[in-house]
């Protein structure tokens, strides 16, 4: 199976949760392609309004709202987006929440998105006019 398509549809992963992070991938480097892309998907799934925007609450390093495992796993976005790895705390509060297919699945999104930004970004591509709206609704810092 396709890795998108994986990651998408074929993991037992929460899709929220799996949002969340790849959003904080897209937030967290600033590209603005992934990013409202990915909105618009978090949006169609259900995830609310109140955690996306949680994101840059968590990113500026305010408690958001967000239960602990969610918490978790935006953290683990900005650690493997900054400095490769995970620190021990990090890891730890994602293998209490999670099982070990998940876990993998989690961190296998953020390492595939860091990879999407990175591409997008090298190619300068620029986001269509139909998801500028959601940039308004959910700004990039």
């Amino acid at each position: 199976m396709e890795t998108g398509l994986y990651i998408r549809h074929g993991s037992r992963l929460d899709p929220r949760l799996r949002e969340l992070a790849i959003l904080q991938v897209g937030y967290f480097v600033g590209n603005h392609y992934q990013f409202a892309h990915h909105v618009e998907i978090a949006i169609s799934l259900g995830v609310p309004e109140q955690d996306i925007r949680a994101i840059a609450e968590e990113t500026e390093g305010r408690k958001s709202h967000l239960e602990p495992l969610a918490r978790s796993a935006l953290s683990a976005a900005r650690e493997m987006t900054s400095s490769v790895s995970l620190c021990q705390e990090t890891f730890d509060a994602l293998r209490a929440g999670l099982d070990n297919e998940c876990l993998v699945d989690l961190l296998f999104a953020i390492a595939t998105y860091n990879s999407i930004v990175r591409i997008l970004a090298s190619l300068e591509v620029d986001l269509e006019d139909e998801y500028r709206p959601l940039l308004d609704r959910f700004p990039l810092r």
